[in-house]
């Protein structure tokens, strides 16, 4: 039988009663290690609150039932101060309340729910993992319902100095999406504002330039990462010539190279972008892309003797890139990028950029454009048609009117 602690001021009804009506709770037992019972008198029935630590230096409270100042007590909504004990450690333990409710939800515990929804829908469970590394602990152990949309501003704009206005707007839509769905699966909590105004999309973030780099530059990124590391080099050179995203070619298996003595092709995995629920099925269909004879010989050295469902592309310690294969390589793209002197805001997302405008350049057919680099013809134009009278200098100067050297001018008839 859980042991009951004594408290005189608030274990009677009459010395409830004696306190004054204020909004601060009164401080009542403590329960165990970072837990305690605090009552709130009010002009009718009191309310119990659970105070509990964080682990991490602070605490939450949380109104768990009313007091039996006036009312008999029911077991559930109205509580004795000994009930109020068992359903506050009960609480503060995360097992059931005593009303079927289950224990607040916190920001860390809607993180692990979705990344095991990310995961069952063959999404990517990074977009989970990511914010807990920017994240304080004070956050992570708070309770969703109880957050603030001032503290969540807070820590938003404290990023402003690390990173671009571009990634916190990502970061804040996985942490939302964490959130939100915390929210979907316990009706307790309401404060959707908190996070709709916390976290909400900072101005002029998509400004951010896609960097296209020319293709002596291209030569020298693809040349430079091979000099670090020639796994890491493999999958620079199959970025640069296919013009994927990082993710899809991390997903290429050895049966994706068909390696064909004069058109060989990778068969390249969908995206699997966009918010539907068929992400699964996404990521299974591929689409071929053209590949040069150079790559291709490249590829078929490093797939020799190995299974066909085995990964095509490898990092130096033998393991595949992942989910996110940014964290293997992302310090080396620094590297490079110094080294060559390129943009210094060019990512691997450069070789992407750079492939597609170096296509529209040539002429080639802007819906063929799309489908080699699994996109859309209206994102291409959105995206890139700024980009190209830039880059572009070249082609649209040799259609430039030429007039003839000298006085051309010729008189009007009067």
């Amino acid at each position: 039988m859980a042991r009951k602690v004594s408290f005189s001021a608030l274990e009677s009804r009459s010395a409830r009663l004696r306190l004054k009506v204020r909004r601060r709770p009164y401080s009542g037992p403590s329960l165990a290690r970072g837990v305690a019972l605090l009552y709130r008198r009010n002009k009718t029935n009191g309310t119990w609150v659970l105070k509990a630590s964080d682990g991490h230096g602070a605490y939450w409270t949380k109104a768990i039932a009313l007091a039996d100042d006036f009312d008999d007590d029911d077991g559930k909504a109205v509580l004795t101060f000994y009930q109020a004990q068992d359903a506050a450690k009960r609480l503060a333990r995360g097992d059931d309340d005593g009303s079927g409710s289950p224990a607040p939800i916190t920001v860390d515990r809607a993180l692990n729910d979705y990344k095991t929804d990310l995961t069952a829908r063959s999404a990517n469970p990074y977009n989970a993992e990511w914010p807990r590394v920017h994240l304080t602990s004070v956050l992570l152990s708070k309770p969703v319902a109880m957050l603030a949309a001032s503290e969540l501003k807070k820590w938003r704009d404290g990023l402003l100095n690390t990173m671009a206005p571009s990634t916190i707007n990502r970061l804040c839509g996985c942490i939302c999406a964490a959130l939100e769905q915390a929210a979907q699966h316990d009706k307790r909590i309401q404060n959707r504002n908190a996070w709709e105004i916390g976290l909400a999309g900072l101005p002029n973030a998509q400004q951010a330039r896609n960097v296209i780099l020319s293709d002596d530059t291209v030569r020298a990124f693809v040349g430079s990462a091979y000099g670090l590391d020639h796994q890491f080099g493999l999958l620079t050179d199959t970025l640069a010539v296919t013009g994927a995203r990082p993710s899809q070619a991390a997903r290429l298996r050895v049966e994706d190279l068909r390696d064909h003595p004069v058109r060989p092709k990778l068969m390249m995995p969908k995206s699997a972008k966009g918010g539907d629920r068929n992400r699964a099925e996404k990521k299974l269909e591929r689409y071929s892309v053209p590949i040069t004879m150079q790559l291709a010989t490249k590829l078929r050295v490093a797939a020799r003797g190995r299974a066909d469902r085995a990964p095509l592309l490898l990092q130096a310690n033998g393991s595949p890139w992942g989910d996110n294969p940014g964290a293997g390589y992302h310090r080396d793209v620094h590297k490079i990028v110094t080294a060559i002197g390129a943009d210094p805001d060019a990512t691997m997302y450069a070789l992407r950029h750079s492939s597609i405008a170096r296509m529209l350049l040539l002429n080639v057919p802007i819906r063929l454009v799309a489908s080699l680099h699994n996109t859309s013809v209206a994102m291409i134009e959105r995206t890139y048609s700024k980009y190209i009278t830039e880059h572009g200098d070249g082609v649209s100067r040799n259609a430039l009117l030429q007039l003839p050297v000298g006085d051309t001018v010729a008189a009007l008839a009067s």
